[in-house]
């Protein structure tokens, strides 16, 4: 979905595809041709945004494949689908039974991550049309706090050096500007902004390195959005991408109904960190006993941006509107790149229970997404 903001320039609205389990070429296809095209379908839109996300295996034959990159190519083109976003953070095994921790390995520490990222760099060169201004790829926050040290610290940088050469050299060649984003995320290296815009800073010149501004992440951790923008501008850190979409709120943890209802999103499949207001942070779930119940918490579950969940609980939607209007609502938008992203659909309490009911889940928070872009005198391309 593309949306004309008041200076003239083009805001791009997409759902992300890590919603979906393949990781080869045929499933990846299967799915644009099914669920992203019901999508499209239900919203009555000309051109559908897709973040694909392409699992390592199938990055490395796409772009050293020039047949299976224009099967990829036509499958997008028939269902009038358009990629000028890539999620490059989920390595592989997005859709395992279990995937915890797994999901931030390799980390920026180990030479796989930047292979990866590099293979998903040519591949956008390849998909992003021809009118778009930049291409984006959104990758972890090095990797999780532990262990860390110095030494891993200085290899992640280099690893971010050589990416930013790279870059460079693809836009000389290509003409396609493409650009990596890292997403802040609690419990990892950098899980909040300042931490984020601080080890940005050297690639600040360029804008070629920037950030992923996740507004689940961020109103998990408390943090204010009004305050993140000011760190951000301060640091000359730009936001190459933002992840539009909402926690999960517990505004009483005390109340028994809230506590019953919290029990139906604890489930082994992804870590859920939690964060309590004013206080402690817990990695998943199962470790509820550690936070007072004093003040809110919020948990790390995205859940679908237009149905709010069971009172008591509530979800960010708040957090997510006013990061809104500062990422696009200004004068000029701070990034061109917006992507729904809630993976978690297939672990709701009322996980759809089909194809379609998928597409028109997905296509529900599109439609939100849509109306809150208009109110902030975006005009819809049709």
């Amino acid at each position: 979905m593309r949306f004309r903001h008041a200076d003239g320039s083009i805001v791009h609205l997409a759902y992300c595809t890590n919603v979906h389990p393949a990781e080869d070429l045929e499933g990846v296809i299967a799915q644009l041709d099914g669920c992203s095209a019901l999508v499209r379908k239900e919203l009555g839109v000309p051109v559908l945004g897709v973040g694909l996300w392409l699992a390592n295996t199938l990055a490395d034959r796409l772009a050293n494949s020039s047949v299976a990159l224009n099967r990829l190519r036509k499958a997008l083109d028939r269902n009038n689908l358009e990629v000028v976003t890539l999620n490059g953070f989920p390595y592989a095994g997005f859709h395992d039974r279990v995937v915890g921790k797994k999901v931030y390995s390799p980390d920026w520490t180990e030479p796989a991550r930047l292979q990866y990222t590099l293979d998903l760099v040519d591949v956008l060169a390849e998909l992003l049309p021809p009118d778009a201004s930049y291409g984006s790829i959104s990758t972890l926050p090095l990797a999780w706090r532990t262990p860390w040290d110095r030494t891993r610290d200085a290899a992640a940088r280099d690893a971010f050096n050589r990416l930013e050469l790279r870059l460079a050299k693809t836009h000389e060649t290509t003409g396609r500007r493409i650009r990596v984003a890292i997403e802040p995320e609690p419990g990892c290296i950098l899980e909040m902004v300042p931490q984020a815009a601080d080890w940005l800073t050297p690639y600040a010149a360029q804008s070629l390195v920037g950030l992923c501004l996740d507004t689940c992440h961020l109103a998990v951790q408390f943090e204010q959005p009004a305050e993140a923008f000011s760190t951000l501008q301060r640091a000359g850190v730009e936001v190459v991408k933002s992840q539009v979409s909402a926690a999960l709120h517990i505004p009483d943890p005390e109340d028994p109904a809230a506590r019953e209802l919290l029990n139906e999103f604890a489930e082994p499949k992804f870590l859920h960190q939690t964060r309590e207001y004013g206080g402690p942070g817990i990695d998943d779930l199962d470790m509820l006993d550690q936070l007072s119940g004093h003040a809110s918490w919020r948990v790390h579950f995205h859940v679908p941006v237009h149905a709010a969940p069971r009172p008591p609980l509530t979800s960010t939607t708040d957090v997510l509107d006013e990061s809104l209007e500062h990422l696009v609502g200004g004068a000029h938008p701070l990034t061109h790149h917006l992507e729904s992203e809630t993976y978690t659909w297939s672990v709701l309490p009322n996980a759809p229970q089909n194809q379609q009911e998928l597409a028109e889940g997905i296509a529900g928070e599109l439609a939100w997404l849509r109306d809150r872009l208009v109110g902030l005198g975006l005009e819809e391309i049709k």
